[in-house]
């Protein structure tokens, strides 16, 4: 057996983290990283028996979309982007097997729902924020899902566990994180920004460092 990978803890508000088992580089790409988009306004559907899934997004700005479907497509899932009739855009994926154990643990019946005790790590904050996520040079602000509200305390209770507890924005459909060491922290849990980012929209690690 080889050595074991070095650890790096970090504690903020009572909760000890491992950087090297929690960031968003800490392990190889899987498809379950696109919880993520789950944890905001994204959508998994199956088909038929429920041997295929279907998972898709709307974004709230077209730049965004390149980011989601490299994502996509790193874990080993295509996806292709779409015009809604309202004229948003949509990044959604075929029908696939790979999707199922990601469907089979966020539906309960038809119904959208976080799987309980859910431990959010880098990769699937760093989706989350590439895909919804706003920062304004102080916060970071996260939307949620406002037609599953089901979701939201169990997200308050997953960030938390990892060490960000966030606060509710006044309308209550986005988590803000705020607070330099909280800011800290998820730069460092969500890696540096994506290429295809929109300039300003992720956090600065070096300057949270």
């Amino acid at each position: 057996m080889g050595a074991s990978a070095p650890v790096v803890e970090r504690v903020f508000y009572g909760a000890s983290v491992q950087l090297s088992l929690f960031s968003a580089e800490a392990r190889a790409p899987c498809p379950g990283d696109l919880a993520g988009l789950l944890c905001g306004p994204g959508q998994i559907v199956r088909f038929g028996r429920g041997d295929t899934a279907r998972l898709s997004i709307v974004l709230p700005d077209p730049a965004r979309a390149a980011v989601v479907v490299a994502k996509c497509r790193a874990v080993g899932v295509d996806a292709d982007v779409a015009v809604t009739d309202s004229g948003g855009t949509v990044v959604r994926t075929p029908f696939c097997r790979d999707l199922v154990d990601l469907a089979a643990a966020w539906t309960r019946g038809a119904v959208k729902a976080v799987p309980p005790g859910m431990h959010l790590d880098g990769a699937m904050l760093r989706i989350w924020m590439a895909a919804v996520g706003r920062w304004n040079g102080r916060e970071v602000e996260l939307p949620l899902d406002a037609h599953a509200p089901q979701t939201h305390r169990p997200l308050v209770a997953a960030l938390t566990r990892a060490g960000i507890p966030p606060a509710r924005t006044a309308r209550g459909a986005a988590l803000r994180i705020g607070g330099a060491r909280r800011v800290r922290w998820f730069a460092e849990l969500v890696g540096t920004s994506p290429t295809a980012m929109p300039a300003g929209e992720w956090p600065d690690m070096a300057r949270w460092r």
